[in-house]
């Protein structure tokens, strides 16, 4: 197996706080087709009770992808770039991300499976507002090839 066993369990640092900015949330849902005015109108959004726009639920993976380049970039992992295929995605919302939201990701790796030569790697980023408030845990599965 390729991936250093070792990474289950392994908890990498918070990463630097992200400001969810409005135009990032209306740049995202077009670019996912996420239609719904509460994505894109700040009106919208308020007549729903949101202060601000309302991000698609995939926008998390913004977030989540910083806490995964810690992972990529752990010189011990074992972990190749070009040999990975992001293969799941989850996600456990305690509320939905809106703009101006101050958000941060700490991931854990919660499990390694060898399979053949490759492993499924799976990891969760908890992420929380400025306040330290839960927003939504995002779960990626990865599957890792082996040596040619």
């Amino acid at each position: 197996m390729p991936v250093n066993p070792e990474l289950l369990g392994r908890a990498f640092p918070p990463t630097t706080p992200y400001l969810v900015g409005r135009e990032k949330v209306r740049e995202f849902a077009r670019a996912v087709f996420a239609t719904d005015p509460q994505h894109d109108d700040p009106a919208a959004a308020q007549a729903l009770g949101y202060a601000d726009v309302v991000a698609p639920p995939t926008f998390a993976m913004v977030i989540q992808d910083i806490t995964l380049q810690q992972l990529l970039g752990e010189p011990d992992s074992g972990i190749v770039l070009e040999r990975v295929v992001h293969a799941e995605q989850r996600f456990r919302y305690t509320r939905p991300i809106v703009a101006g939201d101050e958000l941060t990701g700490r991931l854990t790796v919660t499990g390694i499976r060898a399979f053949g030569k490759g492993a499924m790697v799976t990891s969760e980023a908890e992420i929380t507002d400025a306040g330290g408030d839960h927003v939504v845990t995002a779960t990626s599965v990865l599957l890792v090839g082996g040596d040619e």
